[in-house]
């Protein structure tokens, strides 16, 4: 046995794994959880040129979505564009069934935002960055 790290996996290699864990976890949870598919989503804010000023990346299965990525502009920070961008992804997943939403967000970054979106902190991770705090939240969407 060799073990390999690549930054360019094959997707036929990563299928192996998907359906590895499928397999594995279909034991212990109901099937409809277990094979449903993986939702992976973006939420930009853009300009009337298309310019990115702002957006989330996710992805959603076993009945969450997580919030991979949350970024702002600097001119768009504090204008309310944050909060829009949430609500779209909170209403995506509605959508699509998912009935949490899950993220992480460090010491110098958005955790009042999040807060103030009805997100409440269930771990932390201390001085992960060295010298600050990893949250981690979640939210029930209704």
């Amino acid at each position: 046995m060799k073990i390999e790290v690549t930054a360019n996996p094959q997707k036929e290699d990563l299928k192996v794994i998907s359906k590895g864990i499928q397999s594995y976890n279909q034991q212990h949870i109901p099937d409809e959880v277990v094979f449903e598919e993986d939702t992976r989503f973006a939420v930009f804010a853009k300009d009337d040129d298309g310019n990115v000023l702002g957006g989330i990346r996710a992805c959603a299965f076993w009945n969450y979505c997580i919030i991979e990525l949350l970024w702002l502009s600097e001119k768009t920070r504090n204008k309310g564009v944050g909060s829009k961008l949430i609500k779209a992804a909170e209403e995506f997943a509605r959508e699509k069934g998912f009935a949490y939403m899950r993220t992480e967000t460090v010491s110098f970054q958005a955790l009042p935002f999040y807060e103030k979106q009805g997100y409440k902190v269930f771990g932390e991770l201390p001085n992960l960055p060295k010298g600050h705090t990893t949250y981690c939240l979640f939210k029930v969407l209704k």
